[in-house]
């Protein structure tokens, strides 16, 4: 596998087209939007600088990532010559199903279909398909060149011919693969969004401050960071989102999102990316900071 095709532009997917193409792989970055497209490449030039500044990368390897990666806003044309496809898009279980169901119909019959999903049923998006042993789950952890986990998941149905390629591609990549199976949320969801929940339902109960409950976690049970601060780098819209497809995949009060969390993303506070959540990210260099303190704290 060479060549291959990332659908979605934003957070996830430009941190995935930056580590294919830093890896000598030929990238197509999709999305519906040119300027979405733009400005996910503009994040991977602004992240190869940060590391030609530590002298991690030379001036012409930061060139080359950039070359290897095409951008095209429309699906077929991009994903056509296709040997992987790595969806990315938002965590919206109709979206990736209407998306797979292309791909199917515009991907050569050999093409790899994977999902970057965190929580969404690998079983059921590769049902959208008809080649369901060739659909797999790979789940990058974020920032995707900083963090060395791929969650490698199998369907009802998928093959052990595609789970040991693409086990073998992440190596290549520089990752740690690891095989689970296809429940709710996975491994890494199933066990950090109920800590987040619940770091959440802490605030909400007056128990103690957003700063003290991070520092709690970070001090004094050694975590990078704490798990507002984490909620905030996710997207509380994407906690939210983990959360209602464990809660209605397992039928299991444990996974019912705290009322604050509902609340505030229905107020538009989705964390950095939208300049507020558990911390006010409005002066963009605060934003900057959290991103450089998560990048320290995992080196």
């Amino acid at each position: 596998m060479r060549r291959i095709a990332v659908i979605g532009a934003g957070t996830m997917g430009n941190g995935i087209a930056h580590v294919f193409a830093q890896n000598g792989f030929k990238v197509h970055l999709i999305d519906v939007s040119q300027d979405a497209l733009n400005k996910g490449i503009d994040t991977i030039s602004s992240n190869l600088d940060r590391m030609l500044a530590k002298e991690k990368i030379s001036v012409a390897e930061k060139e080359t990532t950039l070359s290897n990666i095409t951008s095209f806003t429309e699906l077929e044309e991009g994903v056509l010559t296709t040997d992987l496809v790595v969806e990315a898009a938002t965590e919206n279980e109709a979206l990736k199903l209407k998306i797979f169901k292309q791909l199917d119909e515009y991907c050569d019959a050999n093409t790899i279909l994977a999902t970057n999903t965190s929580s969404i049923s690998i079983t059921k998006i590769a049902a959208a398909t008809k080649r369901p042993e060739k659909v797999i789950g790979m789940h990058f952890m974020n920032p995707v060149p900083i963090m060395a986990l791929v969650e490698i998941i199998r369907g009802y149905s998928t093959s052990d011919t595609t789970t040991q390629s693409i086990m073998d591609l992440s190596e290549k990549l520089g990752k740690i693969p690891t095989e689970v199976n296809d429940y709710p949320g996975f491994v890494a969801n199933r066990i950090l969004m109920p800590m987040i929940n619940e770091a959440i339902e802490t605030v909400h109960h007056g128990v103690a401050g957003v700063q003290e409950i991070d520092r709690v976690m970070k001090l004094g049970m050694a975590h990078p960071m704490g798990p507002l601060q984490l909620a905030d780098f996710i997207g509380l819209d994407v906690c939210l989102s983990i959360l209602n497809v464990m809660y209605n995949g397992f039928k299991n009060s444990k996974y019912a999102p705290s009322p604050l969390l509902v609340n505030m993303v229905t107020a538009g506070k989705m964390g950095v990316k939208s300049g507020e959540g558990f911390y006010d990210y409005t002066n963009s260099r605060k934003a900057e900071k959290i991103s450089a303190q998560f990048e320290k704290n995992y080196k």
